[in-house]
């Protein structure tokens, strides 16, 4: 029971990342019907503001996350105003926007290995306590619990904000029909807008939240959460919150339990056939694709 309890640990903490990573893959198809591929580049970015924000400036790590999710927000109205709104206007088709936006992923990797280098970095000794817990016979670690808890608060406000502020229900408005949207008198450039403001924030905080984790940042380190995420909402379903919440947890326990059981040098063969057979069951995901509209 100790083993399975620590198991259970564990998954836990690592799906709250990749869930909350995905959102912001989730939210962007939602609206637009596109995949952002530079998702995974957003998401280093937050990891090295906030790693520049405390190791120069020297500030609280709590304050550097928030302002880590800040920066990465208008990252992404930047990344909207730059490889997206210019090819929306022209009416180009879904590729195009798509494949700009891995030329900005490519941009700001390239960026980032240009100032920082290829080394990796780490959070100063002390960014936060390390305090062990025991809770019955299951071991973790203070800083784990408290990354899980802001995964889930996260989560959790973007999940109210979309069922219950006038934000939300323009923003499934618009996801569910752009011009309608127009002619109710929504602004929709602005909602996209803002849309990729929260997306990228949320990914600049599961950036900040792994590089806590793992106390390892470089320029490369969205590559692999990038399949993860991808994985995520493709087995949640295309559009939907809450799939994204289930197949995030799902990834991670196929992952976590393979470790336990087989080996950690077959973890991603075991965990993405796993969820190859999901889609062959249910090739539209766990929860379709619908769900971000009615969220």
């Amino acid at each position: 029971m100790a083993v399975l309890g620590q198991q259970i640990a564990n998954l836990l903490f690592i799906g709250s990342v990749y869930s909350l990573f995905a959102l912001g893959y989730t939210l962007i198809f939602g609206v637009l019907d596109i995949l952002n591929l530079a998702h995974s580049a957003i998401f280093m970015v937050g990891a090295f503001v906030a790693l520049v924000l405390v190791v120069n400036l020297g500030l609280n790590i709590v304050l550097a996350f928030v302002l880590a999710m800040a920066a990465t927000g208008v990252a992404g109205i930047i990344l909207n105003a730059v490889a997206f709104a210019p090819l929306r206007a022209r009416g180009a088709s879904n590729l195009a926007p798509m494949i700009s936006s891995l030329g900005v992923a490519i941009i700001l990797q390239t960026v980032a290995l240009g100032i920082f280098g290829g080394h990796v970095y780490r959070f100063p000794q002390g960014t936060l306590p390390n305090i062990p817990l025991t809770i019955g016979e299951v071991h973790v670690d203070a800083l784990q619990i408290a990354i899980f808890l802001i995964a889930i608060v996260l989560m959790a406000a973007l999940q109210f904000m979309m069922r219950a502020t006038r934000l939300g229900k323009s923003i499934r408005a618009v996801a569910e029909n752009q011009r309608a949207a127009k002619l109710l008198g929504i602004n929709v450039e602005r909602v996209i807008a803002i849309t990729f403001a929260i997306s990228s924030a949320l990914g600049g905080a599961a950036g900040v939240l792994v590089g806590l984790s793992l106390n390892a940042i470089a320029p490369d380190m969205g590559q692999n959460i990038e399949l993860k995420g991808l994985a995520v909402i493709i087995v949640g379903g295309m559009g939907s919150i809450p799939g994204a919440l289930i197949a995030g947890f799902f990834l991670a326990a196929t992952e976590v339990f393979s470790i336990s059981v087989i080996s950690s040098t077959v973890r991603d063969a075991i965990a993405f056939g796993l969820l190859f057979i999901v889609l062959l069951i249910r090739p539209s995901g766990i929860l379709g694709r619908r769900a971000l509209r009615e969220a």
